[in-house]
């Protein structure tokens, strides 16, 4: 059962951003403080792209844990409404694999960094993950 009534659920979802999160901006800085610079939320690349390196034909998408199936804790879903939200989580995952195809079958590489690669103790690890990505 949830513990928010539907309206408190429903103005904390509102608030939920889609751009520019936390995780976005930690991969941002991070890059930046390596020497990469990149244009943001390219309308003209499929998807969206959180990160565009064009120059490298790149692209880094920052994907939420939650709103996109990973398999780590913060995946996991809730035990209320558990079929809206498999189904949800299902096409999230179905529409990211079909952006990715398309960015590929344009000749992008893609990087998918997720959620809980950004917390503090993991910074070194996602940093030399991204110049690996990068520079290869």
């Amino acid at each position: 059962m949830d513990r928010l009534t539907n309206k408190q659920r429903s103005t904390l979802m509102r608030k939920v951003r889609t751009k520019h999160t936390a995780p976005e901006l930690i991969v941002r800085n991070t890059l930046h403080r390596l020497g990469y610079r990149y244009a943001l939320h390219s309308k003209r690349l499929p998807g969206t792209p959180d990160i565009v390196l064009s120059s490298r034909k790149k692209v880094i998408l920052v994907n939420g844990c939650f709103w996109h199936g990973h398999s780590c804790p913060r995946g996991a879903l809730p035990s209320s409404n558990h079929d809206f939200w498999c189904l949800k989580i299902k096409k999230n995952k179905k529409r990211d694999s079909s952006q990715i195809r398309a960015l590929e079958n344009l000749g992008w590489a893609t990087l998918v960094v997720w959620e809980c690669e950004t917390k503090v103790d993991l910074i070194m690890a996602l940093q030399f993950r991204l110049i690996a990505f990068l520079e290869s």
